[in-house]
């Protein structure tokens, strides 16, 4: 063992034993902490005996969109296999521990050479994927040794991260590890190339498969559908105060549209927030009937589940996000055809960069390029469907990452 792999050891125990000291004051942690208790239990009493399982790990809940289409197609095609799904993040195990797509559902143990050696022990899988950005050490570095194929899905890399710093050695050794990297771009390839790093396939992301699939399953939304009527709609998803800020101060004034707005955190204090800045009627969307929607301006939705339906009711998507720690899901709403609007931190994500030089997206800085942008988008109707065009034709696309992934890994 080197000092290198000495060190990261260390690391791993630092954190375990941060998690366990928070555990009592914090619910994240201690969520984490139950979970880890019953993984091996769970393990032993839910694994069949001789089947063949394939082994899907996710750090959270938008590395499991991620990986959701391709363990959706395994399972519809190669009925013969089953499904282990392990989450790194309490914020992606409790969401999906009920996922009906995976046979087993768990928390993924510390990465630690004892925890790594009992769980593979256990669960026995005959191949594994990890989503973007796990690269557990250990892990991988076990799978190898018992020569279980381990595959990389829509990762990406950047010249910034550590595989490709003087002292990132061990941590390319992880990526000579893995049987193949499907990556997201030809700079991930461009990158990996440099360090040795050769087994490596462009197939862009799968999340392009997965909102077309989200689309084709959309919910029908009565009142939703009741509130729109004929009206010209903005929806806002996943929006912060500092968004809520600039497009309720411009619905305000512009009595001819209509506004749906799906905060991302949903808490009677937000909710008040949200309410205090509007200056038309609104209701809440658990308080909603036919005739209550029928006489209000601005639909508030405080419940989780339905933004992916509703963006279909929209001319405009607000994404937000973008003037905190970055923004969300854009492709979603992208996917419906409507232009797609959002603040100035988006660098870090692919799609939007992408989406802006498509022309079916625009970054906003403020209040006037905001109310500068939708009223072009409203009074000008070319504008607003050939920007639409573009947002949906960059998702359809770039859609196929699933097909080209499976017509590579031996089922």
């Amino acid at each position: 063992m080197t000092i290198g792999d000495i060190l990261y050891n260390i690391g791993i125990g630092l954190y375990d034993f941060g998690v366990h000291v928070m555990a009592p004051f914090s619910r994240k942690p201690r969520k984490m902490m139950k979970g880890h208790w019953v993984v091996y239990r769970l393990i032993r009493q839910q694994r069949e005996k001789d089947a063949n399982y394939i082994w899907f790990h996710a750090a959270s809940l938008g590395e499991f969109e991620q990986g959701r289409p391709l363990m959706e197609r395994i399972r519809a095609e190669h009925p013969g296999y089953k499904i282990l799904l392990t989450f790194f993040s309490p914020s992606g195990y409790e969401v999906r521990k009920n996922y009906r797509g995976a046979d087993i559902i768990c928390y993924l143990p510390f990465d630690k050479p004892r925890n790594v050696k009992k769980f593979l022990d256990l669960a026995r899988p005959c191949m594994a994927f990890f989503i973007k950005y796990e690269f557990w050490k250990n892990y991988i570095n076990e799978l190898n040794k018992r020569r279980i194929p381990v595959y990389s899905v829509s990762s990406i890399f950047r010249k910034d991260q550590v595989f490709f710093k003087w002292y990132g050695g061990r941590y390319r050794d992880v990526l000579k590890d893995f049987d193949h990297l499907f990556v997201q771009n030809e700079a991930s390839k461009r990158f990996l190339s440099k360090i040795d790093v050769t087994k490596v396939s462009v197939v862009g992301d799968t999340r392009f498969d997965r909102v077309l699939e989200i689309r084709n399953e959309a919910k029908d939304l009565p009142l939703v559908e009741r509130f729109k009527g004929g009206s010209f709609t903005l929806v806002a998803g996943s929006s912060w105060g500092p968004d809520e800020d600039l497009f309720i101060e411009y619905f305000n004034t512009h009595p001819e549209m209509k506004l749906i707005i799906a905060p991302h955190v949903i808490d009677e204090n937000h909710l008040v927030e949200i309410i205090d800045k509007l200056k038309r009627p609104y209701v809440r969307y658990s308080r909603a009937n036919e005739k209550k929607v029928e006489r209000v301006d601005c639909l508030i939705i405080d419940c989780f589940g339905l933004l992916s339906s509703i963006y279909r009711y929209g001319e405009i998507a607000y994404i937000g996000g973008g003037f905190g720690v970055g923004i969300h899901n854009t492709l979603e709403a992208a996917v419906y055809g409507i232009p797609v609007i959002f603040g100035p931190k988006y660098q870090k994500f692919m799609e939007a960069i992408q989406l802006i030089d498509a022309k079916g997206a625009f970054s906003i800085k403020n209040g006037e390029e905001l109310n500068t942008l939708l009223d072009k988008l409203i009074g000008d109707k070319e504008f607003l469907r050939e920007t639409g065009n573009s947002a949906g034709h960059y998702v359809t696309d770039n859609a196929g990452a699933t097909d080209k992934i499976l017509s590579k890994i031996n089922l």
